[in-house]
């Protein structure tokens, strides 16, 4: 996966220690399938996902990740989850702490492909059959963003 160069310049300065970043998820409906792709760098089935660029809108990160990493275009309908990720340290050492937000978004075109990499194989999954190996917090994101009517979820504030 291509590091964003923004990040690469703060890694410059302040080595593997912990960043504060934030991510999108873009949770991609098509009629009654789902869009999951099977990551490059684990193998793990997700929905779309990607880092929010300097000044960007999450929503339009979620819209970008998606045409940057599938080649489909989407619409955002609406925010669906905001969660903090527990810090993820990469194998080079680099320590990052993820606040993710989880869209759901609609289909409007394109056929879906491994556009830049990131992805080795991207489908259409239908909703009561998603691969086993979906992770638990990604079911959850998922679950989230298929709740029709339900507001936006935040975790703490309790």
């Amino acid at each position: 996966m291509a590091t964003p160069e923004y990040v690469l310049w703060l890694r410059s300065h302040v080595g593997t220690a912990p960043l504060s970043m934030t991510g999108v998820t873009a949770v991609i409906l098509r009629d009654e399938k789902l869009l999951l792709g099977r990551r490059s760098d684990n193998g793990a089935w997700t929905p779309i996902t990607g880092i929010v660029d300097p000044g960007e809108e999450p929503a339009d990160a979620a819209v970008r990740e998606s045409l940057e990493e599938a080649g489909v275009v989407v619409r955002t309908t609406r925010l669906a989850w905001v969660h903090q990720i527990p810090r993820i340290t990469y194998d080079n050492g680099d320590q990052s702490d993820y606040l993710d937000l989880t869209f759901r978004c609609e289909w409007i075109s394109g056929e879906p492909y491994p556009a830049d990499g990131e992805m080795t194989d991207v489908g259409w999954f239908d909703l009561e059959s998603l691969p086993s190996e979906l992770s638990t917090d990604m079911r959850r994101r998922i679950a989230s963003a298929l709740s029709e009517d339900d507001p936006a979820r935040f975790e703490g504030g309790r």
